[in-house]
């Protein structure tokens, strides 16, 4: 455990300079973006050229650039992320409104896309070469083609249209009604997760062959141990190195995809919110979204670190 506590304040400790990094990335694109935080404040309203120079006066768009970084840090690191032009709310406010039901949505599609992975990247594997094999196979290229908006787009016209199993779009808070909840999310979460289930699936497969044809795992059933006990104990757990690799990047994608799903499926996350602040000319929303994304998709790779750690104990070894 200690090893392991070194190992994660040494990750902790790196990801200070690689936030502040994103933090600039994030705050020089904007700067050059098009978008007028003082236009958009008087949207429709035919502002004078006094009005818009006080406006941006009062809020520092005037100011060096650097100076401007400076107070913009040092707003973020009061939780501060800047008000919001159209609506006059704090941006913090409206991203920790909507954050949440993205998150739902990204776990849920995460949790998909790992159990259909595991399942039938084991499958395929231990019927190496035979009809299930082939089968998983096929079904795990095509879902790699296949777009995730079309996938959405298929599932609303057949499942939701024409059978009428599941609600087109919308949303209802697990709060409310736990089953309601359920039947909203289970198309964007399915639609978002299909493609990177495809993807482990291939990956969980290759991982789970190479490590059924070394020689603990022929010794470990000559000896007379179930292989059902040997692929759940001693296989999956060398062999999920490479899928945690790829699930770690994949993070990513399931963030970013949900901009998209949410889009298609009416949800009021951080997807519609970017949408909106896009739109609308919005930037400090629009800023407070991709830096929350970043952020997260930061954060998410350090669990990943941390699940490499307890699955493989030779990587603690090499990191001492």
């Amino acid at each position: 455990m200690l090893a392991i506590a070194r190992i994660l304040a040494r990750r902790i400790a790196l990801l200070v300079p690689l936030l502040l990094g994103i933090v600039l990335f994030v705050f020089v694109i904007m700067r050059f973006s098009d978008s007028d935080p003082a236009s958009a404040y008087f949207q429709g309203a035919n502002p004078t050229p006094e009005q818009l120079h006080r406006f941006r006066l009062d809020n520092g768009l005037l100011d060096p650039l650097p100076l401007r970084y400076v107070h913009f840090v040092g707003d973020l690191l009061r939780g501060d992320m800047g008000i919001s032009v159209l609506n006059r709310a704090p941006v913090t406010q409206q991203v920790a409104t909507a954050l949440p039901l993205t998150l739902q949505l990204t776990l849920l599609g995460l949790v998909i896309a790992v159990v259909l992975a595991l399942l039938l990247g084991v499958t395929a594997a231990i019927h190496r070469d035979r009809a299930a094999d082939q089968i998983i196979r096929v079904v795990s290229l095509t879902g790699v083609a296949a777009p995730g908006f079309w996938l959405a787009l298929l599932m609303i016209q057949y499942l939701a249209v024409n059978a009428g199993w599941f609600p087109s779009g919308g949303y209802i808070n697990p709060a409310d009604s736990f089953t309601g909840w359920l039947e909203t999310m289970t198309l964007p979460a399915f639609s978002l997760s299909l493609p990177i289930a495809a993807q482990l699936t291939r990956i969980v497969r290759t991982a789970v062959v190479e490590e059924l044809d070394k020689d603990y795992v022929r010794t470990a059933i000559g000896s007379g141990l179930p292989p059902v006990v040997v692929v759940g104990r001693n296989v999956l757990r060398n062999a999920l190195i490479n899928p945690l690799t790829v699930l770690g990047l994949r993070v990513g994608y399931l963030l970013g995809g949900a901009v998209v799903t949410e889009t298609i499926f009416a949800l009021p996350g951080m997807g519609k919110l970017m949408i909106d602040a896009v739109k609308n000319g919005d930037p400090a929303v629009v800023q407070g979204v991709v830096l929350t994304t970043a952020v997260g998709f930061v954060i998410v790779n350090l669990v990943i670190d941390i699940l490499y750690l307890l699955v493989n104990p030779r990587l603690r070894s090499a990191a001492r």
